[in-house]
């Protein structure tokens, strides 16, 4: 297998890989490891304990073995709904290793959800964590497809345990005989506007993120420790934490708990990451703790962010509180990591950067025709990680993948230079007098007062029904709410934008709705607002 320049039918130049007509994803990540010498080198810490690379290939191996013994067979799906531990890439590896298909899912869901996914997605096998057994025992008994249900850690009830599945299976393992377009995992999307979308992802996909991204982007070595808020079930978690440590060799931090400033900053002292991979709320909720460590006690040389767009005063204050620039860039579920992106010496705050190499991205207008430089369309994207459509979802499916583009749903501008700027999501978009205003760029502006801890903009409707900003706003702790400083918030918006942009109405709440992924959700807002 070799990386490779390539030149399309438009003679644009992107990165492709040369793979071998057997691949398997598993078996990549974990062979390549072993020849380097690597077995007996730390791949994991979790909350129980280290595992070495050789710890993890045998795991893998054994898991592999055990689904097989259950008459699980290539092609067909299982369930993962795992908190972030050894036994993640023990089931979502082996899974792939055994040719069967691992469906990853948030872990914070409800009942009803996870009853949609199992029906929808039709799998044989569920493995969950003891911990989120309960969210699942309403809906199991009524499941048409499922037949075998495996628990990790803790007390697995009438269910076997995984550990001592593994423990039955053999340590060795033949890949099964797939190839690079074969399916190879799901990730369901976060379905904020309908049901979840299961995103179906190919063999390839894993190593392109870390070819494309992970080595010339952050560049991670092989003595890099890594630590990732976002979960491995997460497509930004996956790659920060098993795909991009397991390509070099590195070691990655897991942390079963929900990521606080005091459960995070923990992590930060006792494992001393190298790479730190973030959320806008997170780095803003350290920046107000007193658990942040301080410069000394940190071992941080690459910062990322993704999920939602950085503030440019969040990546400023950062910068200057550990003496490291965070690289805030963009991905989704459906390009399964970062596509657009700042660079390590070239970080510009409150933009996106510039494309990945191997990515090409354009803005486009409501009529469908590329806009210039300064205009604001929705942003597409070609790249070789595209997922190949959405399960079972033909409509959405012809909606999203346009040929070899990819709509993301993000509206963008871009500078004369090349800088990309996020300006909301497609639906968030406000009508002003006429004019579009970007949610986010007033958000940012807010975001800038040092009142402020946390903001979301969304349209409301002024007595004549003409849609104007409205600012729902989160305090920094010890500050009261007052007329007088919504004016001074107003007044802040309207010395930093142009004055039709600034909110006509602030109000003060003591937290913002945020989807498991920390995602603002403003719909929320919206019927609020409408209310």
């Amino acid at each position: 297998m070799k990386l490779a320049i390539d030149l399309d039918a438009e003679q644009t130049s992107s990165l492709v890989i040369d793979f071998p007509q057997l691949y398997n994803a598993a078996a990549d990540l974990i062979d390549r490891n072993l020849a380097a010498g690597r077995a007996g080198k730390i791949a994991v810490h979790d909350d129980n304990g280290s595992y070495s690379y050789g710890d993890v290939a045998e795991r893998v191996n054994r898991f592999a073995g055990a689904l097989t013994g259950l008459g699980v067979c290539m092609e067909q799906r299982i369930l993962l709904c795992l908190q972030d531990s050894i036994d993640f890439p023990t089931a979502f590896l082996g899974a792939i290793k055994a040719g069967i298909v691992p469906v990853a899912v948030n872990t914070l869901l409800t009942a009803k959800d996870y009853d949609f996914m199992l029906r929808d997605s039709r799998v044989h096998v569920l493995v969950v964590s003891a911990a989120l057994l309960d969210s699942f025992k309403p809906i199991l008994s009524g499941q048409p497809h499922l037949k075998h249900i495996i628990v990790s850690g803790g007390e697995p009830g009438d269910y076997p345990r995984l550990a001592d599945l593994t423990a039955a299976a053999s340590p060795k393992f033949d890949a099964a005989p797939t190839g690079c377009d074969d399916v190879c995992f799901w990730l369901y999307s976060s379905g904020s506007t309908g049901s979840p979308k299961g995103t179906v992802h190919l063999h390839s996909s894993l190593i392109y993120t870390a070819e494309l991204y992970a080595k010339p982007i952050l560049g991670i070595e092989e003595n890099d420790v890594v630590f990732s808020v976002a979960k491995l079930f997460f497509a930004y978690g996956l790659g920060n934490g098993l795909t991009f440590p397991f390509s070099v060799g590195a070691t990655t931090v897991l942390m079963a708990e929900r990521p606080t400033p005091a459960s995070v900053s923990r992590v930060l002292r006792k494992y001393r990451p190298t790479i730190f991979y973030g959320v806008p709320t997170l780095y803003s909720a350290l920046l107000s703790s007193p658990d942040l460590p301080g410069r000394e006690e940190l071992a941080l040389r690459r910062c990322t962010s993704a999920g939602e767009a950085l503030p440019a005063d969040i990546g400023r204050r950062w910068t200057e509180a550990t003496g490291v620039d965070i690289l805030d860039g963009i991905g989704s579920t459906e390009m399964l990591h970062i596509f657009l992106s700042n660079r390590p010496g070239d970080v510009r705050y409150g933009t996106t950067g510039k494309p990945v190499p191997g990515y090409q991205v354009k803005i486009m207008g409501e009529n469908d025709v590329e806009v210039a430089p300064g205009e604001i369309g929705e942003l597409q994207v070609r790249g070789p990680t595209s997922a190949s459509f959405y399960w079972n979802n033909r409509e959405k499916s012809r909606h999203t993948f346009l040929g070899p583009w990819t709509r993301s749903g993000d509206k963008y501008v871009q500078t004369e230079d090349g800088y990309f700027t996020y300006c909301g999501r497609s639906d968030d978009m406000l009508k002003v007098s006429g004019i579009y205003v970007s949610p986010f760029e007033v958000e940012a502006s807010l975001c800038s007062h040092e009142s402020v801890l946390e903001v979301a903009i969304v349209g409301h409707a002024d007595v004549d029904g003409l849609v104007k900003p409205k600012a729902y706003v989160v305090l920094r702790p010890g500050l009261s709410p007052s007329p007088e400083l919504a004016t001074a918030l107003q007044l802040h918006v309207k010395h930093q934008l142009a004055p039709y942009k600034y909110p006509r109405w602030i109000e003060f709440i003591e937290e913002l709705p945020k989807t498991a992924t920390g995602k603002i959700q403003r719909f929320k807002l919206r019927s609020t607002s409408a209310q």
